[in-house]
């Protein structure tokens, strides 16, 4: 095992113990607890179907939606598993598993779509945080159509099969510790499509992207494994990697998912030199282990003041964020940088906007319920003609530039071989930015909103914020 990377003996044998509790009596039936009450199953498919009982019994299914029993038979193990078929949207179904004298039932299963949200604070922040947008939803009204999972935030050295967690219809009870983006989506997803939507909030505040990946995945790629070790230990978070990922996701394996939301980041900036390649081996380790590339979109980290001298890592970390939204395929990216209201504060009040963006991301890509374009520009190439700089973006199919808040574009800047930046004039050239400076007449670089706390103002006509760029590799200076 790699230095620094060594397990304490109590994880193991917690982890041990806490593997062991699906066989606990094993002449009952028992199922992982997120097949529960409430529960939602993706709707026109199928999905894994799993539990335990006592090693060689017989197993019956029998869901209310299917003509015929399904059978099975539990392996040495204990466990057994089948292939569930679904049904269209709606509900609510029932499905009894039998084996020999004993009978388990789960009531009020709905079909619909599953979603599952992940990542640290940002994604977590809920009403307990005083949310002002999610203290007003606690006022209801409540739809029975939308369910939720909240998971318990646990640690383990190992893969589990199982969580302490069940679904929870919506009220004012439940919703109070769950995540506001996470309910936000599901809402408008329910409004938008009028089915059942489940949502499934595994995250954790302060935690690094490394522990949500399998451990494997992580200390496999000596860059990423020497990337690891920058993170420091901390009393109310794990390090280490994939020790969230083996008993908040590695669980849900097989349980068919509509797609993934991620808001995280934050915590990399000490590492912002991997955070590209570490993302894409997420993304990657999460569809394989599923065995299905389902869509996976993510959050760029917001505009916050994190006290870098010289280096921007924040702003690093969101430029490592554009790679992977343009190398990845079936994944999206929403930004955060013109929902800030305190630079100081690293947790952006405006969850229903993000969690808003997120759901026009699904309801165009996947649903196809949504035709207006739903994508923030993003950097794709520029030419430099007669002293000025000609930018282009990706995702502005009819689109043009647009400036909010005055006639000046916040952080704008340009710089000669010298490689020392100005304050840069502009020009708004239908969907191309055109930049100069009449004292650089041989320009070789442009910066926009490339620092940790930029906020941006520079916007397609959809009305979303173009997101920050470079047009060079040079270390990162101040701009003062």
């Amino acid at each position: 095992m790699l230095k620094g990377l060594q397990r304490p003996a109590g994880k193991i044998l917690a982890g041990l113990l806490l593997i062991a509790l699906p066989w606990k009596g094993l002449a009952q039936i028992t199922l992982p607890r997120f097949f529960s009450d409430h529960m939602v199953l993706k709707s026109d498919s199928s999905t894994l179907f799993w539990g335990w009982c006592k090693p060689g019994r017989n197993v019956h299914i029998k869901a209310s939606w299917l003509k015929d029993t399904i059978k099975t038979v539990a392996a040495g193990t204990a466990r057994w598993k089948i292939n569930l078929p679904t049904t269209r949207p709606g509900g609510p179904h029932r499905i009894t598993i039998i084996s020999e004298k004993d009978t388990v039932q789960i009531n009020d299963v709905m079909m619909g779509e599953v979603w599952l949200c992940s990542g640290q604070s940002n994604m977590q922040w809920n009403a307990n945080n005083n949310l002002p947008q999610m203290r007003e939803a606690l006022k209801g009204p409540f739809s029975n159509n939308i369910r939720i999972l909240n998971v318990r935030n646990i640690a383990s050295p190992y893969p589990w099969e199982n969580i302490y967690d069940e679904w929870s219809l919506c009220d004012a009870q439940s919703l109070r510790s769950f995540s506001a983006i996470g309910y936000f989506f599901a809402q408008k997803l329910q409004d938008s499509l009028q089915v059942p939507v489940g949502i499934i909030n595994a995250s954790w505040g302060g935690t690094c992207a490394e522990v949500w990946v399998p451990a494997a995945a992580v200390l496999s790629d000596s860059m990423l494994a020497e990337k690891s070790r920058l993170q420091p230990l901390a009393p109310r978070k794990p390090n280490l990697p994939g020790e969230a990922w083996n008993a908040m996701i590695h669980p849900f394996v097989g349980y068919t998912l509509s797609g993934a939301l991620w808001y995280q980041g934050e915590n990399n900036t000490v590492s912002w030199d991997g955070y590209a390649a570490l993302m894409e081996r997420l993304i990657q380790s999460w569809r394989n282990v599923w065995k299905a590339k389902f869509p996976f979109y993510f959050a760029q980290i917001a505009p916050y003041n994190y006290k870098n001298k010289g280096i921007q890592k924040g702003a690093l970390v969101r430029e490592a964020q554009n790679q992977v939204s343009l190398k990845v395929p079936k994944t999206g990216m929403v930004l955060t940088s013109d929902l800030v209201d305190d630079i100081n504060d690293i947790h952006p009040k405006q969850k229903r906007e993000v969690a808003w963006r997120f759901a026009d991301l699904a309801l165009k890509e996947i649903y196809q319920v949504v035709r207006r374009n739903v994508y923030s520009p993003v950097y794709k190439a520029h030419k430099i003609e007669k002293g000025k700089v000609i930018i282009s973006f990706h995702h502005m199919d009819n689109q043009k530039l647009v400036v909010k808040g005055g006639n000046k574009i916040n952080e704008l800047y340009i710089a000669g071989a010298d490689q020392k930046f100005l304050p840069a004039d502009y020009k708004l050239d239908g969907n191309k930015l055109i930049v100069f400076h009449k004292n650089i007449r041989e320009p070789v670089s442009v910066r926009y909103a490339f620092s940790d706390t930029a906020i941006t103002n520079l916007y397609s006509t959809n009305g979303l914020p173009v997101s920050l760029f470079r047009l060079d590799n040079w270390d990162m200076p101040t701009n003062n």
